[in-house]
């Protein structure tokens, strides 16, 4: 029975996952006319001057996103949990999720009021920082900060959510033992929640690196908003696309889809045997 309820998601996935994968891993091979090209079309890619500025472009974002998804969501997960009266904690997940119920690029559309300091209902925090118009807000230099922000935004809530009910599958006899043994909230989370919550963080981590590498349509709408402000060519993803449909050189969009994805599964490795993510308790 169990093979049945997991069919449906194998065929998904093959569908929509692995043969998508292997052809464009075929693209990425193959030259224009079919032939076999070998790494030309990755040669290509690289040397193009735009790679490298959205590689540095991209890899900015995923830090400052990832660092601060991580921290934050766990530190609020933390006190959420800690809140003594269950509707109280309740309402408070409820809010964080809200944000995450908005789709990417109505979140995006949300955010070209919120970053123009002349509509901005925080418009005395951006002015605060120096930023008078939109233009300056969405300067490339507060980009990466921008588009943190704006995934944090959206995506938190939900993570917030998962690491809330990661809280509560430590057994409450654990945490007893500790208050009896006098260790305080911090003291409690430092040496004991957080350990127990490992594999959770590492699971949070590559799934949100996965979602984090693919930065796609935060830039494009601002591109078009600032009036090219925000490059055409901000990130991979958008590299790729002007390959594919504006130079129409589909191997090269494919080879930087598959330099993305080797980049990805390498850090995600990383996670999974750093966090321990398939070992048994």
């Amino acid at each position: 029975m169990s093979y049945v309820f997991v069919s449906g998601y194998v065929l998904f996935a093959l569908a929509f996952g692995v043969l998508p994968t292997l052809y464009a891993l075929w693209m990425s091979l193959t030259g224009s006319q079919g032939g076999f090209a070998g790494l030309d079309n990755f040669v290509r890619a690289w040397q193009d001057f735009r790679f490298l500025p959205a590689v540095g472009h991209v890899a900015a974002f995923v830090g400052v996103w990832l660092v601060s998804l991580l921290v934050l969501v766990t530190l609020l997960a933390l006190i959420v949990h800690a809140i003594g009266r269950r509707w109280l904690s309740s309402s408070v997940r409820f809010v964080y999720y809200i944000p995450g119920a908005l789709a990417g690029a109505s979140s995006v559309v949300l955010w070209l009021f919120v970053l123009d300091p002349t509509v901005s209902p925080v418009s005395a925090v951006l002015r605060a920082f120096g930023f008078e118009t939109f233009v300056q807000t969405v300067s490339p230099g507060n980009l990466p900060v921008v588009f943190a922000i704006i995934a944090f935004w959206t995506g938190a809530g939900g993570w917030i959510v998962v690491m809330y009910g990661a809280l509560n599958s430590i057994p409450v006899e654990v945490l007893e033992a500790a208050r009896i043994d006098g260790a305080g909230a911090v003291r409690t989370a430092l040496h004991i929640q957080l350990p127990m919550l490992r594999k959770w963080i590492s699971y949070m981590a590559i799934m949100s690196l996965a979602a984090g590498t693919q930065l796609f349509v935060e830039p494009r709408v601002l591109s078009q908003a600032s009036h090219a402000v925000v490059p055409v060519d901000y990130s991979l993803n958008q590299l790729a696309y002007l390959f594919a449909f504006k130079q129409s050189d589909l191997n090269g969009s494919a080879a930087i889809a598959v330099m993305l994805l080797v980049v990805s599964l390498g850090l995600s490795a990383f996670f999974v045997v750093r966090g321990g993510l398939f070992e048994r308790d």
